[in-house]
């Protein structure tokens, strides 16, 4: 059979579907999601193809979020339990935030009291959403979460939108804020926080920790413009997700800068004439 797949450049991805033959296997190894066959190397499941060096691997299209230390989650409170909390990241079970993991009120260093145990619902309680780091995992696969520095925490004043954890690559920082006023969090596990916009200077800092701020479950108010471009993006990624576009923040700008040129509402981007007309404008400008 011949083989299409053109391997000169590191980092090309294409898609593949089972029982495809990606590459000769005297040539490359077999990574995940691959098996060889008549020294072929042929896709198990349907994915995009990945090289490092010699290793060809199949990441599947649909998948879990399989978390690594460092990662940046978004993620949902499920359980309150006896010093800890269970935390919905979007993988094949909950992660862990222990309350040794986060702020309390006197310092970020201070010990842990009983009374602190009492109170874990005025710090998080079922069905709140957080930004976190993901630390070492437990045996059973379960993921560690902390939230020790200020810039992880609890989420307010946005809306979460979920894509394949596929769609979102590693990057430097995945705290991004858009030229429209709107701030954006980019998990690792396919939870995205779009938010307005907070600047630097309004941020809480370590020294003046407020924990009543942090943790308060209370929205701002937020006027009907920053709703309509939150919406606006919003929409921009279900657009791309259902097309399986990485989501990054610049691609996000330019469409957003091109849905604003066109006069198209937030509803009108999800119509898929539109949807199609957008992508291939915003793709052809990448």
């Amino acid at each position: 059979m011949d083989m299409d797949w053109d391997f000169d450049d590191e980092g090309v991805q294409k898609l593949t579907s089972p029982g495809e033959v990606i590459t000769s296997a005297t040539q490359f190894m077999r990574g995940h999601g691959t098996f060889v066959e008549d020294n072929d190397v042929v896709a198990s499941l349907s994915g995009t193809i990945e090289r490092v060096n010699k290793l060809v691997s199949v990441r599947a299209l649909r998948t879990r979020y399989h978390g690594e230390v460092g990662d940046l989650v978004v993620g949902r409170i499920t359980e309150v339990q006896a010093a800890r909390w269970k935390v919905d990241v979007n993988g094949h079970q909950d992660a862990l935030l222990r309350l040794s993991s986060v702020n309390l009120p006197g310092g970020v260093q201070r010990r842990k009291l009983e009374s602190d145990e009492l109170e874990m619902r005025k710090f998080f309680e079922e069905g709140d959403l957080l930004v976190a780091e993901v630390q070492p995992t437990h045996g059973d696969g379960a993921l560690n979460l902390h939230t020790r520095s200020l810039k992880y925490g609890k989420l307010r004043n946005g809306q979460l939108v979920t894509v394949s954890p596929v769609l979102i690559r590693r990057r430097n920082s995945h705290f991004c804020s858009l030229p429209c006023g709107v701030d954006l969090i980019l998990g690792m596990n396919g939870y995205i926080w779009i938010a307005k916009h907070v600047a630097e200077n309004q941020k809480e800092g370590e020294e003046g920790f407020d924990a009543e701020a942090v943790y308060s479950n209370k929205n701002d108010d937020i006027d009907m413009e920053t709703r309509a471009a939150i919406s606006r993006v919003s929409n921009l990624i279900h657009v791309f997700a259902r097309r399986s576009i990485p989501i990054t923040d610049a691609i996000l700008a330019e469409a957003y800068d091109w849905a604003v040129q066109q006069e198209t509402s937030p509803s009108d981007l999800l119509r898929a004439d539109v949807g199609d007309t957008m992508v291939a404008m915003v793709t052809a400008l990448a």
